[in-house]
């Protein structure tokens, strides 16, 4: 199986599990949001917080999917690396709030370390190698 391959069958399970995380938090967020790994969660009109980070989610997934889909590939490694951004913001947020370290660090800081190694990965595979100059004539 090429690198090319294996970064896409990557990139693409990725995107479906942010997809699917952000549909989950804007249709049902009050039994979502408990998987994130915080003490309390806003109750009431504050739910609509949860919708946000949802719609975050769904956002990020579909970025990553449009620069999949068009082939810009060497943009999605350096997309992919600053949307470790996200998970790694997460688990830090959890951390600071009393949350729980273990969900902070097997899901958010999980996926941070899945998303950059994926987008080095990327990066990796378009990478373009230089040919030495051919030999001048005479």
């Amino acid at each position: 199986m090429s690198r090319k391959t294996v970064n896409t069958v990557l990139i693409t399970a990725g995107i479906l599990f942010i997809g699917y995380v952000g549909v989950s938090y804007v249709l049902t967020p009050e039994t979502t949001a408990p998987g994130f790994g915080l003490p309390h969660w806003p109750s009431g009109d504050g739910d609509g917080f949860l919708i946000l980070k949802g719609i975050r989610d769904i956002v990020s997934g579909l970025v990553l999917a449009i620069l999949l889909v068009t082939g810009h590939r060497r943009a999605l490694g350096w997309v992919l690396l600053a949307t470790a951004l996200t998970p790694l913001g997460d688990m830090t947020t959890v951390l600071a709030h009393h949350g729980s370290a273990a969900v902070a660090f097997a899901v958010h800081g999980l996926t941070a370390a899945l998303v950059v190694l994926t987008g080095l990965l990327t990066l990796r595979e378009t990478r373009t190698t230089t040919a030495p100059p051919a030999p001048a004539t005479r």
